[in-house]
C-alpha cells in the first residue's frame, strides 16, 4: 500500500510517537479519504461505494413539515401556509377546509416546498394532505385563531335593486379605518359596460365608488367585498367575503331652478315634465349643486328640532319625501300651502316643495307625479338657490367634486 507525503518534519515539532503497533498505524492510516487514497482504490470499488450511497439515501425515509404544525388550534392566518419535504419530493399539497373549498398554491422548482398563495381564513379548520413521490400521502390538521376584534361594511344601494345613474357605491364600515389602502384594496367595483370606477374616502368610515360621470342606463355593477382578515386597524379584521350586483335603471335628472321656481325632469335626455315648486326662503336657503336622492317616503314625520330650528314645524305626514341630504334637505309634497305659492314663491324651511294633498293618494298632483316617476339614485341639480354647494359627504352628492378631486381621495 502506498502512504501519502507526510509533512516535512522541520515544519513540525518532534513528538514521541503513541505505543501503536505496524498495523494499528496502517489501520490509521487507512482512514485517510478515499480522494487521497487514490494510489490503491479500484473502479468497482468506487462503484460499490456510490452503490451503497444511493441505497442508504433511498433508505431514509422522506419527512413532511407542515406549517402550521398538525395539530395546532389557534394558529395565525396572516401568513401563508407552507409544506416542506426533506429526502423526497411532492407530487401534490392540498389544503382544504371543512366547507370544502382549498387554497390555492405553488410548488417551488425543486418540489421540495410547497406554499400557500392566499393566507388562511381566520376560525376555519384545514387539512392538509401532502403527497410524497414514491410514498403515501402524509396529513396534518389545523385551525386558526379568531380574530378578538372585527369590523364589517355596510353597503348602499342593496343587493339586487335598481338604482338612478347618480346612484354611488357607498361603504360605510362599524370601526374607523387606519389602513385605507388595505381595505380600499380588497373592495372591488366593476361595470358592464366597462368604464373606471374610483374610491374616495369622506371619512374613516365611509368609502364611496363612482365613475366619472353618470353611470349609464342599463348598466350592471358588481361590488365585491374580500374584507375577510383584512386589519383595517391595529387588531382588527374585517369578516365580509361576497359579491353584490345590483343595476341602473333609466335615466332621470331633474334640475331645479329657485330663481324660475320650476323643477324640470328629463328622463333619458327627453323632457317629461316641468312642475312649480317653491324653495328655501332667504333665512333658509336651500343647498345649491347636484343630489341624489337617497331614501323615499310615501309619508313621514318632519320635525324642525330635528334639524336645528327648534319648534318651528312638527308635521306628522309629510307626503312623497324624498331625501337629498343627511342634513334634512328633502323634495316633498307639500299640502299646507296655498296652491299658489308653487311656482311664484319660495318660503320652504330649505326643502323643495310640491303642491300635494294630504293623506299621499291622490295622483293627480305634482307631488304624486315625481315621487311615482322617481327611484332612489335618481339625480336632483338645483340651481339659484343663493345657497353654496352642498357638502359633497352630505348625502350620496360625491358628483360635486371635479374627478380630479375625487380621484384625489382614494388611498388606492
Amino acid at each position: 500500500m502506498g502512504v501519502p507525503h507526510i509533512s516535512n518534519p522541520s515544519e513540525q515539532e518532534p513528538q514521541d510517537p503513541p505505543n501503536w503497533s505496524r498495523r494499528g498505524i496502517l489501520a490509521a492510516l487507512g482512514a485517510v479519504p478515499a480522494a487521497v487514497l487514490t494510489g490503491c482504490s479500484s473502479s468497482a470499488d468506487a462503484s460499490a461505494t456510490t452503490k451503497a450511497s444511493a441505497s442508504a439515501k433511498a433508505a431514509r425515509k422522506a419527512v413532511v413539515t407542515v406549517t402550521p404544525a398538525d395539530g395546532t388550534r389557534h394558529a395565525g392566518f396572516a401568513t401563508p401556509v407552507e409544506v416542506t419535504v426533506t429526502d423526497g419530493t411532492l407530487a401534490s399539497v392540498k389544503a382544504t377546509a371543512a366547507d370544502g373549498s382549498a387554497l390555492a398554491g405553488s410548488l417551488d422548482a425543486a418540489r421540495t416546498k410547497w406554499t400557500s398563495t392566499q393566507n388562511p381564513y381566520s376560525g376555519t379548520t384545514y387539512t392538509v394532505s401532502a403527497q410524497v413521490t414514491g410514498a403515501a400521502a402524509q396529513t396534518a390538521t389545523f385551525t386558526t385563531a379568531s380574530p378578538s376584534a372585527t369590523f364589517v361594511g355596510y353597503f348602499t344601494p342593496e343587493a339586487d335593486s335598481t338604482s338612478g345613474v347618480g346612484m354611488p357605491v357607498s361603504v360605510n364600515f362599524t370601526e374607523a379605518v387606519t389602513d385605507r389602502a388595505a381595505v380600499e384594496k380588497a373592495i372591488t367595483v366593476t361595470a358592464e359596460p366597462a368604464v373606471e370606477v374610483v374610491g374616495h374616502w369622506f371619512s374613516d368610515t365611509r368609502l364611496d365608488f363612482r365613475p366619472e360621470t353618470y353611470w349609464a342606463a342599463g348598466t350592471k355593477i358588481t361590488l365585491g367585498l374580500r374584507l375577510k382578515d383584512v386589519e383595517g386597524a391595529d387588531g382588527v379584521y374585517g369578516t365580509q367575503s361576497k359579491d353584490v350586483i345590483f343595476h341602473i335603471g333609466r335615466a332621470q335628472i331633474s334640475t331645479v331652478d329657485l330663481a324660475a321656481k320650476t323643477m324640470t325632469v328629463r328622463r333619458d335626455g327627453a323632457t317629461t315634465a316641468t312642475y312649480p315648486v317653491s324653495g328655501g326662503d332667504a333665512e333658509h336657503t336651500t343647498w345649491s349643486g347636484i343630489m341624489v336622492i337617497s331614501e323615499r317616503f310615501k309619508q313621514t314625520r318632519m320635525e324642525s328640532s330635528t334639524v336645528g330650528l327648534g319648534d318651528e314645524y312638527d308635521i306628522s305626514d309629510v307626503p312623497h319625501a324624498q331625501r337629498l341630504t343627511t342634513s334634512g334637505t328633502f323634495v316633498h309634497g307639500n299640502y299646507w300651502a296655498s296652491t299658489s305659492v308653487f311656482g311664484s314663491a319660495n318660503t320652504s324651511h330649505g326643502c323643495v316643495g310640491l303642491h300635494d294633498t294630504k293623506g299621499a293618494n291622490d295622483t293627480s298632483v305634482p307631488g304624486y307625479q315625481f315621487y311615482d316617476s322617481s327611484m332612489l339614485g335618481d339625480v336632483v341639480i338645483v340651481q339659484n338657490s343663493g345657497e353654496e354647494t352642498v357638502d359633497p359627504a352630505n348625502g350620496l352628492n360625491g358628483w360635486n367634486l371635479s374627478w380630479a378631486d375625487w380621484k384625489a381621495g382614494s388611498a388606492a
